[in-house]
């Protein structure tokens, strides 16, 4: 008798390790338990893939020094020349990391260009990443401002966020550039605040400057941040401000190299106001992102990027680089 229950103490424990017994679990809640079907598992494998083929790039500049961001792959601009005043300095100590006001524990990247209407005395900022961007949805949460920290106020300036590829040679037919450009005191034609959106077939660089280009404008003053966005597929380039449709553009304006992410600060040439007294402008970036081979609306971007956060993912690379590796100058 001991030895038959003993053997039936045995069975038991080998049953409960082989899993086909549950004491905590009644066998009809064992059968109700949900199952997923073969489309719903279909679907779960299609999402999983997504995660991991997505090619996103996402930065919320949460830095405290420049050596940061460089590990990032961004380089700050420190060669001199075009776009701008003639003779400017360009460099590390025109980016900093302040922390956000309005958000606690975040930081931004703030770009500081300053002039007194001098070369010497001028320094204007510029980043860029990687070029290894072409198709896809690109966006950026920034400040743009319409009066300096101090001094007087009225220079014409370019506060911008834009894709660009090297320019060869004058002409170049594989050039590649989309802007967002606000330009607070006027400028190019225009009086008064004025946001371009422009599309770029090639140009000619000074001294002999002309241009092969398509843009829209938005008059009047967007000081303060706003979410920027380019859609760029199916030979369509659209541009929205804050989910707002700004222009479409196509046909030989549609980009045709791989590009870099730039934001670049800079004075108008010969158009800064006649004072000795330095003044200091400011743009302000929150994050960037970009999703190759996508087309996203501008409320996708923004779920995506909250999404981001709240996963605590401060930078997401999974871009691939093209082989071999493309130069980034950063130097226009």
């Amino acid at each position: 008798m001991i030895l038959f229950q003993s053997g039936i103490y045995l069975s038991l424990l080998l049953a409960l390790g082989a899993g086909r017994l549950d004491s905590a679990t009644p066998m009809a809640a064992r059968l109700a338990e949900p199952r997923l079907t073969v489309r719903q598992q279909a679907a779960s494998q299609v999402r999983r893939r997504t995660k991991v083929t997505s090619q996103t790039l996402f930065d919320d500049f949460n830095y405290w020094n420049s050596k940061q961001l460089a590990r990032h792959g961004w380089i700050i601009r420190t060669a001199a020349g075009w776009p701008g005043v003639p003779g400017a300095m360009r460099g590390n100590s025109g980016v900093s990391f302040p922390a956000d006001p309005d958000q606690r524990g975040n930081r931004l990247l703030r770009m500081t260009s300053a002039t007194d209407g001098t070369g010497p005395n001028t320094h204007q900022t510029q980043i860029c990443h990687q070029r290894k961007y072409l198709e896809g949805t690109y966006a950026a949460r920034v400040r743009f401002v319409d009066v300096p920290t101090d001094g007087p106020s009225g220079d014409q300036l370019v506060e911008s966020f834009y894709t660009i590829s090297p320019l060869k040679a004058p002409w170049d037919p594989d050039y590649s550039e989309l802007d967002f450009e606000y330009l607070p005191n006027g400028g190019w034609g225009s009086a008064g605040p004025t946001l371009f959106t422009t599309s770029w077939r090639t140009f000619s660089p000074e001294p002999n400057w002309k241009k092969d280009n398509v843009f829209n404008t938005s008059n009047g003053s967007i000081a303060g941040w706003h979410i920027l966005v380019t859609q760029v597929s199916g030979g369509k380039v659209k541009y929205f401000i804050d989910g707002k449709p700004l222009a479409e553009h196509g046909g030989q304006y549609y980009p045709r190299s791989m590009m870099s992410i730039n934001f670049n600060l800079w004075f108008i040439r010969d158009q800064t106001v006649k004072s000795v007294l330095v003044r200091h402008y400011q743009e302000d970036i929150d994050w960037v992102f970009h999703e190759a081979k996508q087309t996203l609306t501008p409320e996708d971007v923004e779920a995506k990027v909250v999404a981001l956060r709240r996963r605590s993912i401060r930078f997401q690379d999974t871009v691939p680089a093209p082989v071999p590796k493309l130069i980034s100058p950063c130097d226009y």
